[in-house]
């Protein structure tokens, strides 16, 4: 039999803590191959979930498999097949860059000049092959972030957990590991569940995302299907070489189609029913006078979804369209 197609499936996986249900009823899959991002505020049920698939936590109830195994009687297969990156770096303060990465390695059956190979490359490639033989007690965040993130590449991984990758990194180095993250997915054929709080690093990242609040799952799919379930309305922007004056956006205002206009320093942001009532929006602009250079229709990005799903989430329904 050849691999399962999803590399993570769960369902109805629950597990609480003295201070409450951490995680209720989570049900969801993984493709092989995507990249997917797992969303929500601190306290959502983020890493315990990332814990539980990997066999470190048990649930109190559900099931799931991790590569077609059970992450809590196969952990340590499991273990073996997908590489972590936790938020905070948990490294070996004893040790230098390197060393901290041959032990890991030996840890995970590898030789001791296989490990040592594979831990320069990938020190080299994260730009820190000049602190490879330095004492990690004195690195910074930034420093300890790029070798905890060498450490969970040293084995090859067919799956990655990687929990806030890039806090802590500068601009440079947060471009380099998002170009990466995406690499490994794309080129490489990896697998990566990506917990973050910066949106727009998952949204150039992700197929497909899942939103948490307070353990529970709110939203689940790609953010056209997404977008589709939130809103009715279909978005677009007018450039009319300067901003749309009032009385043309009343007039816009009448138009059966449209549910709302607002003025952009260069034209209009414009809501309508549906990409067919464009033709209309136009000609009544042209009708009043007004001279329109471009039409763009915009679609809503990850950020937009997070936050209209927070507020429904909260029990406030955004109204429309970001």
């Amino acid at each position: 039999m050849g691999e399962p197609e999803r590399a993570i499936d769960c369902d109805g996986l629950t597990r609480s803590f003295p201070a409450g249900v951490a995680l209720d009823a989570l049900t969801l899959d993984v493709r092989r191959g995507e990249v997917l991002a797992l969303l929500g505020p601190n306290g959502a049920g983020k890493t315990t979930t990332m814990r539980l698939l990997n066999g470190v936590l048990q649930p109190d109830r559900g099931t799931a498999t991790v590569l077609g195994l059970d992450p809590w009687t196969d952990g340590e297969a499991v273990r073996h097949r997908t590489g972590v990156l936790t938020e905070n770096a948990g490294l070996d303060e004893r040790f230098t860059a390197l060393e901290n990465l041959e032990f890991v390695g030996r840890l995970r059956g590898m030789g001791g000049d296989e490990a040592r190979r594979r831990g320069g490359e990938l020190l080299e490639r994260f730009g820190m092959s000049d602190r490879a033989d330095v004492r990690v007690q004195g690195f910074s965040t930034g420093q300890r972030k790029r070798v905890a993130l060498a450490r969970a590449l040293l084995h090859d991984p067919e799956l990655l957990f990687l929990d806030e990758p890039t806090s802590g990194l500068d601009p440079a180095a947060t471009r380099d590991v998002v170009e990466l993250i995406g690499s490994l997915a794309s080129d490489h054929g990896r697998t990566v569940v990506l917990c973050t709080h910066f949106l727009g690093e998952a949204g150039k990242l992700a197929s497909r995302m899942a939103v948490l609040f307070r353990g529970v799952l709110h939203a689940f799919g790609t953010p056209e299907e997404l977008a589709r379930d939130l809103w009715s309305a279909f978005e677009v922007r007018l450039d009319l070489g300067a901003a749309a004056s009032g009385p043309l956006l009343a007039r816009l205002g009448e138009l059966g189609p449209v549910h709302g206009a607002a003025p952009t320093s260069s034209g209009a942001l414009v809501r309508l029913e549906q990409r067919d009532d464009i033709p209309a929006v136009v000609a009544a602009c042209v009708a009043a006078g007004a001279e329109v250079y471009a039409v763009e229709p915009r679609d809503p990005n990850l950020e937009d979804l997070y936050f209209a799903i927070e507020a429904r989430a909260a029990g406030t329904v955004a109204a429309g369209a970001p």
